[in-house]
């Protein structure tokens, strides 16, 4: 009894640990650790461009915000640190291409790369902390489950490994095997790790001690990330077919098959509302009832969409191939204003309080805020 009672208090402590990001605080890929893309604040009503900044070189990474510091790596292998101005305060050289967004973790900001080394530097001065080597590329970005005092940087890689090491450390503390490439970021909600593959599983993974739970046979590379909540997965397939699954019961609830015409899905699910909001290389992005699945608007852009949108209580925010930046209505998906940013954005936004931040293409780092 005593030792599900401990069980219990830690996976709530888990729970409770992702809930906390304040509105000011954007230091995961998606801002937490369910990857689910839901703002508590509201986006500005008619944002402005506040300030952008050239930082030489292409990227493919999307931004993370901790202490008012934007960081962000790009395919030079550099890890770029922006202050609150639009300032460059330290660059690190990682050396080889950085593909994915960081995470800020206490005083660390972690990241892979395309050598499959995964980094922890200090995230006043950029000096490198750690390093944890594993056999391939890694192209998704870490997460973080906490329990207690114990916590875990999880990330896949293309050894077919899902590694954990410790944060202070970055000492292995297990991995899980795979049957092929871990492209995305594993999601983390409710004591539970899940994440897909190109080996066409989604795999449900213990935290503490690194046992997997439970599988999902798919059957199509998922080159993406779940959304979590509550005990539901949201996800896409490289065909473009989009997944509601119930990770307890192994069964799917939904199914939205693709056809000739879809592109694969390499975007996140936004989940909030009762809807369901994903962007596909079809040049599309669709809203879905989030209970049956059942289509409520799709908005056509002029590119393909391969970042994932953010959701308020009221609009979506995203931006597409096409270069420009988007917020739609949530309820009928009308254009309420868009951006020009001249150029290819495949990053997902970083929101904190009054601000968004978006990454184009070739590494111009843009901050717009209200009136």
């Amino acid at each position: 009894m005593r030792y599900f009672f401990t069980i219990t208090l830690l996976f709530l402590l888990i729970s409770a640990s992702q809930a906390q990001n304040s509105n000011n605080e954007w230091p995961l890929f998606r801002g937490k650790s369910d990857l689910a893309g839901k703002i508590e604040s509201e986006l500005p009503v008619s944002p402005k461009l506040l300030w952008s900044i050239k930082t030489g070189g292409t990227t493919k990474s999307s931004t993370v915000i901790s202490g008012g510091i934007a960081y962000f790596g790009n395919d030079k292998g550099s890890l770029i640190a922006i202050d609150n101005d639009g300032k460059i305060k330290w660059k690190y050289e990682a050396g080889a291409s950085i593909d994915a967004a960081p995470m800020v973790y206490g005083n660390k900001v972690i990241f892979g790369t395309s050598e499959g080394i995964l980094k922890a530097v200090d995230k006043i001065s950029g000096k490198l902390l750690w390093s944890y080597t594993t056999d391939n590329q890694i192209a998704g970005s870490a997460n973080v489950w906490v329990a207690g005092n114990k916590a875990g940087i999880v990330a896949g890689s293309y050894d077919f490994f899902l590694h954990c090491v410790d944060p202070e450390t970055g000492k292995s503390l297990w991995k899980v095997e795979t049957e092929n490439y871990i492209n995305g970021t594993p999601a983390i909600l409710n004591g539970k790790i899940v994440f897909g593959g190109c080996d066409g599983m989604i795999r449900v993974v213990d935290p503490l001690t690194g046992k997997q739970k439970d599988t999902i046979n798919i059957g199509v590379y998922i080159a993406s990330s779940p959304a979590l909540t509550h005990d539901l997965a949201y996800f896409g397939d490289y065909d473009g077919t989009k997944y509601c699954v119930n990770i307890n019961t192994k069964k799917i609830l939904w199914k939205i098959p693709g056809n000739e015409k879809s592109g694969s899905i390499l975007a996140i699910p936004a989940i909030g509302n009762n809807s369901v909001v994903i962007g596909s290389e079809d040049k599309y992005l669709y809203c879905y009832n989030s209970n049956d699945g059942k289509l409520k608007w799709k908005y056509r852009t002029n590119g393909r969409i391969i970042g994932s949108a953010v959701l308020s209580s009221t609009k979506v925010l995203f931006a597409g191939m096409d270069g420009f930046i988007y917020i739609l209505g949530l309820a009928d998906g009308k254009k309420l204003w868009s951006f020009n940013a001249g150029t290819p954005v495949s990053s997902s936004p970083a929101v904190i309080d009054g601000k968004f931040f978006i990454l184009t293409e070739d590494g111009r780092l843009l901050a717009f805020g209200g009136e």
